[in-house]
């Protein structure tokens, strides 16, 4: 063999080689058979301030599962059977589809779609749907002070609560950081599960001693002394006021709207894409 051929060879032999082994960059930090985690994957994963000893724990958290996914990957190359992976990869695809398809269409609409929903659109439906919209709890329009009992202008809050002037609610207003909370709109329906949370001394048990149609009342405990003002009580399974449910009707509407036009949408660009023959079904 002449020596322009044994240089052929083995210049083919190292292409070859090349070739078939994955080259490993320079940046590389670890490595799982022929798969490579390289430095720039893991940009960003330790949040700027964490400690030396922290950063290196996450660090090697991240390695050591991504090297155990790896793994798994490679045996389950190996181990499932070309229909199971044919059938895994169907499902891929069509995820991808819904992925990009759902963005696209979701960019779209958010372009396309006026979101304004009049309030007469709102009462329209309530007003249709009505039966349709049961309270699945009690709901609750009150007011209240929770204020510590040692106050100096407690006599003042008091009597200022207890009034309808315009004037002495806007007091009120002005003096509310003397108070641990409060609610001052009681034409707001609210969740009997909220009035629970900032009235503590009101339970399933004692519910109806304390939340009744026009009731008012004051009640202290070792710390706290509490002004309450219940207007209006409306129990479960009730048809829901149109106040309370207008969020829910306002995001049906919304959705709706979206559907009919993702449904236009869709016919128009099939319908486009026949006209300029980038569609075709052959038979």
């Amino acid at each position: 063999m002449n020596k322009a051929a044994v240089l052929f060879l083995i210049v083919f032999s190292v292409w070859s080689c090349d070739y078939i082994r994955p080259k490993q960059k320079p940046e590389a930090i670890a490595r799982v058979n022929d798969s490579y985690l390289y430095a720039d994957e893991i940009k960003g994963l330790v949040p700027a301030g964490t400690s030396k000893a922290d950063s290196l724990m996450i660090v090697k958290n991240y390695i050591d599962r991504w090297a155990t996914r790896t793994l798994l990957m490679d045996a389950a190359e190996v181990n499932l059977s070309d229909k199971e992976k044919a059938s895994f990869d169907v499902l891929i695809k069509q995820y991808t589809t819904d992925l990009y398809t759902g963005a696209y269409i979701e960019q779209v609409v958010k372009q396309a779609i006026d979101t304004t929903i009049t309030k007469d659109e709102l009462l329209r439906y309530y007003q249709a749907n009505k039966e349709n919209f049961k309270t699945t709890g009690t709901l609750v329009r009150l007011k209240y002070i929770n204020l510590t009992k040692d106050n100096p202008k407690f006599a003042v809050i008091r009597s200022r609560f207890n009034s309808s002037r315009k004037e002495d609610k806007k007091a009120l207003e002005g003096m509310t950081i003397q108070f641990k909370s409060y609610a001052f709109n009681d034409t707001v329906w609210v969740d009997m599960n909220q009035v629970y949370r900032n009235l503590p001394f009101v339970n399933p048990d004692n519910r109806d001693r304390y939340i009744t149609d026009g009731i008012s009342y004051e009640y202290q405990d070792s710390l706290s002394a509490y002004l309450v003002k219940v207007n209006k009580v409306l129990d479960r399974n009730q048809t829901a006021p149109f106040e309370y449910i207008s969020p829910t009707i306002k995001q049906i509407l919304l959705n709706n709207r979206k559907l009919e036009y993702i449904k236009k949408f869709e016919k128009e660009i099939t319908n486009d894409a026949i006209k300029n023959k980038k569609y075709e079904v052959y038979k």
